[in-house]
């Protein structure tokens, strides 16, 4: 069901952002990464330099990359099948993937968690760019708070150690500080930092510590 809600409000704010039906279907067809696609249309809507967007949108795609390393070895395919499951390596499916005991129900877990929400999103893409006319000024509705969150709710539960939930802080407060300073797009570039910056911090405290202890 927020899969269904944040592909009919990407369809809006892609159609409000002032894409075609052809080019908002295309991202989902496509792209099919939900954040790096509301980024994009995001920082095109608000005037943004286009290679500034696309630069924001490939960014947090990046983190598919790291999905696809961990899930390469649990899901083991055939070399032929690597190229289309690699399209469906997504928040959703990792997190169902990486929750199963066996590979047998890895591969189940996989496949019908990204087949579902694939043709969920792009159903779902379709209708909200129809319905854009229709419904008006998104932000009213507050659809576009719907990805952002389903997006937490999926992170939450994997920051387990204190390093992890200081780059999630610091990440957060870097996007939301330079947000009104900086062109669209570049604060979530910038929150990248935050991860070089912690653990930067984490080893001058281990050398810190190291110090005073040959003392």
């Amino acid at each position: 069901m927020a899969v269904g809600l944040s592909g009919f409000a990407f369809g809006v704010t892609s159609a409000g952002s002032g894409l075609t039906l052809l080019q908002t279907c295309a991202l989902s067809l496509l792209v099919f990464t939900g954040a790096s696609q509301f980024a994009l249309v995001g920082a095109l809507a608000a005037g943004g330099n286009p290679l500034t967007a696309a630069a924001g949108a490939f960014f947090l795609g990046v983190r598919n990359a790291f999905y696809g390393l961990r899930l390469s070895q649990l899901l083991a395919l055939p070399r032929a099948v690597r190229p289309f499951a690699a399209h469906w390596v997504i928040d959703e499916t990792t997190a169902v993937a990486l929750a199963q005991p066996t590979r047998r129900s890895v591969r189940i877990g996989f496949t019908v968690t990204g087949l579902s929400l694939y043709v969920l999103w792009n159903l779902t893409t379709v209708l909200g760019a129809l319905g854009a006319e229709a419904i008006g000024d998104t932000e009213a509705w507050g659809l576009d708070a719907a990805p952002p969150a389903v997006f937490l709710a999926l992170l939450a539960p994997m920051l387990k150690t204190g390093v992890e939930r200081a780059v999630a802080g610091l990440a957060i407060l870097l996007g939301l500080g330079l947000l009104p300073v900086l062109p669209v797009g570049v604060p979530v570039l910038a929150a990248a930092l935050a991860a070089p910056f912690v653990l930067w911090a984490q080893g001058w405290r281990r050398d810190a510590a190291v110090g005073e202890g040959d003392r």
